[in-house]
């Protein structure tokens, strides 16, 4: 068997220098600076003045420390049962699972891209046994003894092993910043995902506040409607009984016997919405609809003091504005990775190891070998491709500013919208409370002029139809104040501040 290494060679001197002025070059970058992007935003909000404070429910002037949403949100309701639910959303909602499964994968592409600032070292152990041919030996001991050459036949006897142990090494130097730009555009897309998450989680939370206080709407529409139609029945009753004692008129029977079967047809009906309300709240909270209900309770709450802050706030409260405005931070660096293609790409290679034909000797000293080298590309000609990219970019980061930018008017607009209707239905219930009471009195003087025989049955109907609509528009108008506020929170941004998005060091951290 026989002993084989490699020979020692001059590092040149080349090469050292080169190495050297990469290194001292490895902090420079040629990506743009980041800078948010402005926006206008304006002082105040319209639909929210001081003198609106006094005739709009749950409306305050914020006091120092008080001009933000805090923690579980819903709590603010005082709703127990709505306090579970929002609780189950957080574990089993697989809207938000899907969204927590996705910045996970956005962090881990940041640990991707920063791995390519460190050296990649690999190894390839072999141990490889080879036969020279016998043909080989023949014709090589025909040329030997013909003259035509001097090969040693002792090298082509016998199997010969090869034991390998190597070690490489290679490393691109960052030096015009194309990875670290690499990094930054992962990093500010795993903070756009951790946006996303939120803004997931905060309107799968708003729309169980809203489904809840809708599906206990219902329940008061059903409660009225059940009330009404014992109503209608003694007015049914007192009809038949008065007409069976020559009193009454048949007309007026069955006046009174339509209008409680149609009433009845009504109450029937709002089971439908009940049930899909109920169902929709059990697929948020990630439950099966088939095993999950929800007991009959009207509803009974006011609408709470919701701290609303000043419009700026909205930029660093609404995740979704904070998702965009990541995501323009990281269509700036990408700008920097495009602008790093114009320049050379340096590659540092190295390589040691044993080799040996012998295994008692594989390991020794002498069977070392190593070999260290440096190799720079640069584009020559593409034909405008770099420029053609870099304007690719440029474009793409100018779209997400206005995107950006949409996003912050979109923010003012829902909170103007959800101010605004609070404000319109707070004075609305009072002019349909005042409606109420007008229509109860109607019905009552119409009742006592119809039992003295004054006037038909026929106004006690059309008494008994104004109050319930009215009743009916009030509760409505109740339901709509209730979801116009969970609704406002949400557009608030819940609890959530931009302070909360993880910092380029725990996106690369190994805890979860």
């Amino acid at each position: 068997m026989r002993f084989n290494h490699k020979v020692m060679t001059s590092f040149p001197i080349r090469s050292a220098i080169f190495l050297s002025v990469s290194c001292l070059l490895a902090g420079c970058s040629v990506g743009p600076k980041y800078h948010t992007p402005t926006a206008d935003t304006p002082g105040a909000f319209k639909e929210l003045t001081p003198a609106d404070y006094a005739t709009t429910d749950g409306w305050k002037v914020a006091q120092p420390k008080d001009d933000t949403l805090r923690g579980k949100w819903w709590e603010i309701f005082n709703e127990p049962e709505l306090n579970a639910l929002e609780e189950k959303v957080n574990v089993s909602n697989q809207s938000i699972a899907a969204s927590a499964a996705s910045f996970l994968a956005a962090r881990a592409l940041v640990k991707e891209a920063r791995s390519q600032l460190f050296p990649t070292v690999s190894t390839n152990p072999s141990i490889t046994a080879q036969r020279p041919s016998s043909s080989l030996k023949v014709a090589s001991s025909s040329a030997s003894s013909s003259g035509a050459g001097s090969v040693s036949t002792s090298s082509l006897s016998g199997i010969f092993v090869d034991y390998t142990l190597p070690f490489d090494a290679t490393w691109q130097p960052d030096l015009f910043g194309r990875i670290r730009n690499t990094v930054k555009a992962a990093s500010y897309g795993a903070q756009a995902s951790a946006a996303d998450l939120e803004n997931t989680r905060l309107t799968v939370q708003a729309e169980v506040a809203v489904d809840y206080f809708q599906l206990r709407g219902q329940d008061s529409l059903k409660q009225l409607l059940d009330q009404t139609v014992v109503a209608y029945q003694h007015s049914l009753d007192l009809n038949k009984a008065l007409y069976e004692t020559g009193i009454g008129a048949d007309e007026a029977v069955a006046q009174a016997e339509t209008l409680l079967e149609s009433t009845k047809a009504q109450d029937t009906a709002l089971g439908i919405l009940r049930a899909e309300l109920e169902h929709a709240i059990a697929m948020l909270t990630g439950q099966p609809a088939s095993t999950f209900s929800i007991p009959v309770e009207p509803l009974h709450s006011n609408p709470p003091t919701i701290p609303i802050g000043v419009p700026s706030q909205l930029l660093e409260r609404r995740p979704d504005v904070a998702a965009e405005e990541r995501l323009v931070a990281q269509a700036n660096a990408q700008i920097g990775i495009a602008r790093a293609a114009y320049f050379p790409t340096v590659t540092l290679s190295a390589a040691a190891g044993l080799e040996s034909s012998s295994i008692t000797d594989w390991f020794s000293w002498p069977s070392r070998f190593f070999s260290i080298g440096s190799a720079a590309a640069e584009t020559i000609f593409d034909a405008g491709l770099r420029r053609a990219t870099m304007e690719q970019f440029r474009a793409q980061y100018d779209e997400t500013v206005a995107n950006y930018r949409q996003a912050v008017l979109t923010s003012f607009q829902q909170v103007e919208d959800n101010l605004a209707s609070l404000r319109i239905l707070s004075a609305e219930i009072q002019y349909q409370d005042t409606a109420v009471a007008s229509a109860e009195k109607t019905l009552a003087l119409a009742t006592d002029r119809y039992k003295l025989g004054i006037d038909p049955f026929l106004n006690v109907i059309t008494a008994q139809t104004a109050l319930l609509s009215s009743q009916q528009a009030a509760v409505t108008l109740r339901i709509q104040q209730m979801t116009a506020s969970g609704v406002l929170i949400q557009t608030l941004g819940g609890g959530w501040d931009a302070s909360q998005l993880p910092s380029p060091a725990q996106l690369i951290s190994k805890v979860p």
